[in-house]
C-alpha cells in the first residue's frame, strides 16, 4: 500500500478542520471542526500504524482508539456548553461572547434581566424611573 494517498487525504482533513475552526462563528459548527480534525489524525495514526507495523505493533490503533474516546469526551462537554449558551443567550454566535473582564458580567446581565446589576448586588433600575 502507497502511504502517500492516506497521508495527503489526512492532511486535507486537517486543513479543512482548521479552516473551519478559524472561519465559523456558530458553535456547532466549531465542534464539527474540531472533530474532523481528530479524524484525520485518526487516518494518520491507523496510516502510521500500517507503514512502520515493526517497531510497534498496533501501537496507532490504540493512539486512534484513545483520540476517539477523547473525542466522545469533547463532543459531550462542548454539546453541554453550547446548549447552556444558547440557554442563557438564545444564540450560540461565538464572537458575540465576552469572556472575561466587566463586559461578561455586562452581557449577563443584560440578557437575562431577572439578575441584579453586578456594582451594588440590587436590581438595576431604569433611567428616568419615578423612584
Amino acid at each position: 500500500m502507497r502511504p502517500v494517498i492516506p497521508y495527503l487525504v489526512s492532511a486535507g482533513l486537517f486543513g479543512l478542520g482548521v479552516f473551519g475552526l478559524l472561519r465559523r462563528r456558530n458553535a456547532v459548527l466549531l465542534l464539527m471542526a474540531v472533530e474532523l480534525m481528530l479524524n484525520a489524525v485518526n487516518l494518520l495514526l491507523v496510516t502510521a500504524d500500517t507503514t512502520v507495523r515493526a517497531a510497534l505493533p498496533h501501537s496507532g490503533q490504540v493512539f486512534a482508539l484513545f483520540v476517539i474516546v477523547l473525542a466522545a469526551a469533547e463532543v459531550g462537554v462542548g454539546l453541554a456548553i453550547v446548549l447552556r449558551l444558547f440557554r442563557l443567550r438564545a444564540d450560540i454566535d461565538v464572537d458575540a461572547i465576552a469572556l472575561t473582564g466587566p463586559d461578561a458580567t455586562v452581557a449577563l446581565a443584560a440578557t437575562s434581566p431577572s439578575l441584579t446589576s453586578p456594582t451594588c448586588g440590587t436590581p438595576s433600575a431604569t433611567p428616568g424611573a419615578a423612584q
